[in-house]
């Protein structure tokens, strides 16, 4: 199964009848699987449908949806509220016995305020559920065009993944080679350090001296970090190559390399070690930083 990124846009548009529609979808990081509609006056009816349909395909984004339905060769329905034009005209003339005025005009009265509605002509009921018929069918298109989209660009996301875990493989690897992490290194330091602060007093316990050196040494080993790094970027490597929905895996993970590389930072016995150690942390938050993007 393919990878695929988060983002992505699809748009698509069809007529039936006399209604002409036009889906957009824009989809970007999310948390979980947000999906917002927008639909005209009307047409709440086909959400639910949209919503399962839209979940079958996507796992993960925050997906933006727009419909927009106009219709084209159907003339408008004018209705003139005869009541009100008739309550008009009877004011007028009781209003013309007290003062001199202009009978009312029929062009004036029809342009006053709720005298005539125009509104869509009515609605075949047949044509109506064909044109949701079509619009639902063209959701479908461009949920799928946009998934394609999103698995496009999680084919070059896993390119970019991919690399970035063979630059934390190869700076782990510098680190398992690294000179100050031989045992013969280890001990010299321990050496010159328990020298200089026998040279400054005589007053130490040579036994006490001995256990708090072990325990120097022991904590400077980064074995256990370099082997869990390993581990991480192997098990990274084969939820990539697995493909699907991983993202939040692969967040835990890039949670985890981070940590490691903060341990051996602090474990640093030498300034090479050290230095790789930050390395690493660079790489380890280029990689996070890419996951965000991954379904």
């Amino acid at each position: 199964m393919a990878l695929s990124s988060m983002t992505g846009f699809a748009r698509r548009h069809g007529v039936c009848g006399s209604y002409a529609w036009a889906w957009e979808i824009k989809s970007v990081n999310g948390k979980g699987l947000d999906i917002r509609l927008r639909l005209p006056p009307g047409w709440d009816a086909i959400e639910a449908g949209l919503r399962s349909r839209a979940a079958e395909t996507l796992a993960r984004g925050s997906i933006q949806t727009s419909l927009t339905v106009e219709r084209h060769g159907v003339v408008p329905a004018v209705q003139v509220n005869t009541a009100v034009v008739e309550a008009l005209v009877t004011a007028a003339r009781q209003l013309a016995r007290r003062i001199e005025a202009s009978p009312p005009t029929l062009d004036g009265l029809l342009g006053l305020k709720g005298v005539i509605d125009i509104g869509e002509a009515t609605e075949n009921e047949e044509e109506r559920r064909d044109a949701e018929e079509a619009v639902k069918a063209g959701f479908a298109e461009a949920i799928a065009a946009l998934a394609d989209m999103r698995r496009h660009e999680g084919a070059a996301l896993a390119r970019v993944l991919g690399s970035r875990l063979d630059e934390i493989a190869a700076l782990t690897q510098r680190a398992e080679l690294a000179p100050g992490r031989r045992p013969e290194a280890v001990r010299a330091r321990l050496a010159e350090q328990i020298a200089t602060l026998l040279a400054q007093s005589e007053r130490f316990d040579p036994d006490r001296l001995h256990q708090e050196a072990i325990l120097i040494a022991t904590k400077a080993d980064v074995r256990e970090e370099l082997d869990r790094l390993a581990a991480h970027v192997a098990q990274a490597k084969g939820l990539i190559e697995q493909g699907g929905p991983i993202g939040r895996r692969l967040d835990f993970l890039a949670q985890e390399l981070n940590r490691e590389a903060n341990t051996l930072c602090a474990k640093a016995n030498d300034l090479e070690l050290t230095n790789i150690g930050m390395e690493l942390k660079a790489a380890v938050e280029q990689f996070r930083e890419q996951v965000q993007n991954v379904e």
